[in-house]
């Protein structure tokens, strides 16, 4: 007999980074940026602990209006973890595009990105993610809203056990 560990995480994490662009997507300026977009998606969509990312009828969220401002655009998605998410963060194209920000997003005092836990399976709106950035700006990280920086774990999500299913037991899809 056989088996196979199963494991169903409670919370997955949600991410939303916001940035206010120096140019418009169009020009020449943000050429290397939106040029990015496509490749920087296709890696995030494959990296370990992946789960979904917000996207237009683009194949990205550049259009999504966000917080009533034109020149604000949004990306969000949802990993297994902090580790996930800085995993991908910090490596390859994304740590390239992250290295040229200056370039095409304007520096801005407030909060710009926000991160907080979801029942897994739960796929956040704009309207979700905007309250939370709302909610970081006005409180500092709290479990509600946080940070990379200043994390909290999921809200009444359990260390997540393996659960040791004899073969032949399993779901079949």
């Amino acid at each position: 007999m056989t088996n196979h560990p199963l494991t169903a995480p409670a919370y997955e994490l949600a991410q939303a980074n916001v940035g206010r662009l120096k140019f418009p997507l169009d020009s020449p300026e943000l050429k290397d940026f939106v040029d990015a977009l496509d490749p920087v998606n296709a890696t995030s969509d494959s990296a370990a602990g992946f789960v979904w990312r917000l996207q237009s009828d683009s194949g990205n969220a550049t259009d999504v209006p966000v917080l009533g401002d034109d020149w604000l655009i949004i990306n969000m998605s949802v990993w297994r973890d902090t580790d996930a998410l800085t995993a991908f963060m910090y490596q390859g194209r994304h740590r390239e595009l992250l290295a040229r920000r200056r370039e095409w997003f304007e520096r801005v005092r407030e909060a710009m990105a926000v991160l907080w836990w979801v029942p897994a399976g739960h796929r956040p709106t704009v309207a979700e993610a905007e309250e939370r950035l709302l909610h970081l700006r006005a409180h500092g990280p709290t479990p509600y809203a946080f940070t990379l920086g200043t994390s909290f774990p999921a809200q009444g999500a359990a260390p997540v056990v393996p659960v040791n299913i004899p073969e032949g037991m399993g779901c079949s899809v």
